[in-house]
């Protein structure tokens, strides 16, 4: 066994990822990946010793492979994405028996997937059964979600780092003082101590890795030293601002100067610990590289307005923020009587989180309420403090289900929402509601349960994935429903047929001498062609009807509701060949003339309740009318049954 299958082996065992169920983190980021690019089958793939197994998977019955005939084993120790465009044609996996048998891999791009300390633990994949090429836009896509992928497996390192110091602490003392080493050291953002006049106090291996210094040597200088030239004064002057006690903190975008030379953007959180009697002590800063998200918003910038990259970048960096803060609050809180400046700075991390901060103790009564929280429900911390969650925070509809849920827990101890992300409404004082990724840990104290939440507000992420789901559904040049919508409506339809009991009809269109326009007339004009054709069979077809482009000049028709299956497809169908026979008016008075050739498959309740058969149907009744001279629609008489078709002609 080489180092690198070792090192993830024991890994893998120690974070619990192998055989564990499934997750609705990892399984959102394998549809969302399916949708975008428009693949069967969507992996996320950890590498066990002799085995591949599936964290995730979208289009694959079976949860592992042997690692022999593995894709992603190679993608898994590249320094870069592995895009196979043709199996068949690639030496290394043109003998692979998932290529010559099921699932019959042809098309395959994988981005490994890297623990904290760079050990390759496995990938996220997409794979094709035909031959493509991965547009860049494609590529970036797969990289970004990748690295939403790696964040959240790091989150879970630094959990299982902050568990196994609080189980092996052996008193109050070294334990809170360990974790706080832990939680300082292993942070995924820059964490630093800062004296009054600049020098570095004490700073993490993170923020070292961040400005590429050893920490002796960014001990060495101050932070005036290592911040870009043109963000010193804007930094200097909050800086007197802090100590001033105009403002309890701030947040700054700013670049540092990496010790090559290069600048890095980061995004800096400082806020400053005062002396019992009122004087500077040092200040707390928090410091996230944002770099990539710089680059992002710039790679993106022609690519969908910025937006889902930013959303999941900020969200998931912010989640993992979050996730440390709890487990500082709670060592804060198990040593607050022998270590009152570490609880200090747990409470100024906790008060000055990104995200919304809720406490609770077992009466259902807030404890802690942070800023955040104050911005996004509307709820001043002192206002908040004391009264009763669900009557403050949760929507009528949920509060009982709340009570009955914190009441199970405390007299069993299960529950459903503990140690989950959950995503759920939550009220604002002036009534109306947000939608919210909220994460609850419960915590024993002296005085019994205390439940701790953290709360994003994940409206621009709902936002998006609405865009993206419209977005995969929709023909760009026609706005009509595309082939995947219509696979999707089909079944639906057949289903209220058969529940009606009215026919439907299914209408396979295919333009006659469409090429030829294109060829003379340019594409340009024959994608204006197209949208005028769409546009005129719309008017053919009632609003409750379905009219769907598939592909190139190919179109179909769902008409539902057919009181007479025998004449009203193909009225419709005349309607349509008469439409498409007139003149279509292009750009500078150049005109298009086409015709049309259309294939009717009539569904009846009895019939097999098959979309597929019922589209080949009409299809081939198409193929049928082009033969017997186009410009005609041929029409399926009784159902799907063979033999019994006959045509209809314009």
């Amino acid at each position: 066994m080489d180092s690198n299958a070792s090192a993830r082996a024991a890994l893998l065992a120690s974070l619990d990822l192998l055989d564990s169920p499934a997750e609705e983190v990892f399984d959102r980021i394998t549809r969302l990946l399916a949708r975008v690019l428009d693949v069967p089958i969507a992996l996320v793939s950890l590498l066990d010793v002799d085995r591949q197994w599936f964290k995730s998977r979208v289009g694959l019955d079976v949860s592992e492979t042997p690692l022999a005939v593995s894709f992603c084993a190679h993608a898994a120790e590249a320094d870069a994405p592995l895009v196979v465009q043709n199996a068949l044609e690639d030496v290394r996996f043109a003998q692979n028996p998932l290529v010559l048998g099921a699932p019959n891999i042809r098309f395959y791009a994988g981005v490994p997937i890297h623990s904290g300390d760079g050990t390759p633990l496995g990938t996220l994949c997409a794979i094709g059964r035909r031959p493509r090429e991965l547009q860049p836009d494609e590529l970036q896509v797969l990289h970004d979600l990748g690295q939403v992928v790696e964040r959240e497996l790091a989150y879970r390192e630094t959990s299982r780092t902050a568990r196994q110091a609080i189980h092996h602490s052996d008193e109050l003392v070294r334990e809170s003082q360990f974790r706080m080493r832990v939680t300082f050291e292993q942070a995924a953002v820059g964490i630093a101590l800062v004296e009054p006049d600049g020098r570095w106090q004490r700073v993490n291996r993170r923020l070292c890795d961040i400005v590429g210094y050893s920490e002796p040597e960014l001990m060495r200088l101050t932070f005036q030293d290592i911040t870009h030239p043109a963000d010193l004064q804007t930094d200097l002057h909050l800086v007197d601002r802090l100590l001033n006690n105009e403002l309890p903190h701030y947040t700054l975008e700013k670049r540092y100067i990496r010790k090559s030379g290069e600048p890095v953007w980061i995004n800096l959180t400082v806020a400053l610990i005062r002396k019992p009697n009122g004087e500077p002590n040092y200040f707390i800063a928090i410091v996230e590289d944002i770099q990539s998200r710089k680059d992002t918003e710039e790679a993106l910038a022609a690519l969908r307005q910025q937006l889902e990259q930013r959303v999941h970048e900020r969200t998931l960096e912010l989640q993992q923020t979050n996730d440390r803060l709890a487990v500082a609050l709670h060592q804060g809180q198990l040593a607050a009587r022998s270590l009152a400046v570490r609880e200090a700075e747990l409470v100024a991390i906790i008060r000055n989180a990104p995200d919304a901060y809720i406490s609770m103790d077992e009466a259902g009564r807030i404890t802690e309420w942070n800023r955040q929280a104050e911005e996004m429900l509307g709820w001043e911390r002192a206002e908040a403090v004391g009264q009763e969650l669900d009557r403050v925070i949760v929507p009528e509809a949920l509060r009982e289900a709340h009570r009955h849920g914190l009441k199970r827990y405390l007299s069993t101890g299960v529950a459903k929402v503990l140690n989950q992300r959950v995503e759920l409404a939550a009220l604002r004082r002036d009534g109306t509601e947000v939608p919210v990724e909220i994460r609850i840990t419960a915590l024993p104290s002296d005085k019994g349960q205390l439940f701790c939440a953290f709360l994003t507000d994940i409206t621009e992420r709902k936002r998006l994935q609405a865009f993206l789901l419209a977005q995969a559904l929709r023909d760009p040049l026609t706005g009509l429903p595309n082939r995947r919508a219509l696979n999707d409506r089909l079944p639906e339809a057949i289903a209220r047929a058969k529940r009606s009991g009215q026919a439907m009809a299914v209408l396979f269109m295919d333009l006659d001498g469409f090429k030829a326009v294109n060829d003379r007339l340019g594409h340009q004009r024959g994608d204006v062609l197209l949208q005028q054709f769409a546009e005129r069979v719309s008017t053919c077809i009632r609003r409750s009807d379905t009219l769907a482009r598939l592909a190139g000049d190919e179109f179909v028709v769902l008409l539902e509701g057919v009181a007479d299956p025998d004449h009203d497809p193909v009225h419709v169908a005349r309607k349509i060949l008469e439409t498409a026979s007139e003149p279509f008016e292009l750009d500078d008075g150049v005109q298009g003339h086409i015709g049309a050739s259309i294939g009717i498959a009539v569904y009846r309740r009895g019939d097999p309740e098959d979309a597929d058969l019922l589209l080949k149907a009409a299809d081939e009744r198409m193929y049928r009318a082009k033969a017997e001279g186009k410009g005609q629609a041929w029409a399926v008489a009784s159902g799907l049954l063979p033999g019994t078709e006959e045509p209809s002609s314009v």
